[in-house]
């Protein structure tokens, strides 16, 4: 195994040979960052946690395939994107269907702890809770490909050429997403963001 390599895809190379405790680590580590991808894409909380459970059963039945072609979280982040694209496909078909009757179960994952609490002073959490508000309600407003570009480099630090994978774009084209996505939202946060640049936390 190379010195080099990413330790995430060691991880996955376990989980390949049948290792259930890697694969629960991968699982733990990121059902936070997969979970908050699904949910600002899709634009819906309440389905999030199922179709990022969905992403790790997919993780885990393409194990056996997996190969080290690039970051596991490029391609963690592919299979996320992915699934979400075809949950907005679906939605706009059968706008009435319910997501439940969709998404298997798959009894090998670990419990589902999606919470990421953070706790604030009143007047800070309050503050906090009326910019978070209106990053959410910036970043819904932004096409697909620009908001999920944005996430992927401000929360998840992936470089242009790893989201430009997830994305399928080339790179000047993933420049491009990412600096219109993050001008159209200094434009709209320049009133809550004291110094009018981009550089609050998802």
């Amino acid at each position: 195994m190379p010195a080099n390599l990413d330790p995430d895809a060691a991880l996955m190379l376990r989980v390949k040979r049948g290792d259930m405790a890697a694969f629960t680590e991968l699982v733990e580590k990121y059902k936070q960052p997969v979970t908050n991808l699904v949910a600002r894409t899709i634009r819906d909380e309440t389905e999030a946690e199922d179709i990022a459970q969905h992403v790790f059963i997919q993780v885990h039945k393409s194990a056996a395939r997996y190969q080290v072609t690039a970051k596991f979280t490029t391609w963690l982040f592919t299979i996320a994107r992915n699934l979400c694209l075809n949950e907005i496909r679906r939605r706009s078909r059968h706008p009435a269907d319910s997501l439940d009757a969709t998404l298997p179960t798959d009894d090998e994952l670990p419990a589902r702890q999606y919470e990421d609490v953070k706790t604030f002073a009143p007047d800070d959490a309050a503050q906090h809770n009326e910019l978070a508000a209106k990053i959410e309600e910036a970043l819904a407003a932004l096409p697909e490909n620009q908001r999920t570009a944005i996430i992927l480099f401000q929360k998840q630090e992936m470089s242009y050429e790893e989201i430009g994978e997830v994305l399928d774009t080339s790179l000047s084209a993933t420049k491009s997403l990412i600096h219109r996505g993050r001008e159209t939202l200094k434009e709209r946060l320049k009133a809550y963001l004291r110094t009018g640049e981009w550089d609050e936390p998802l």
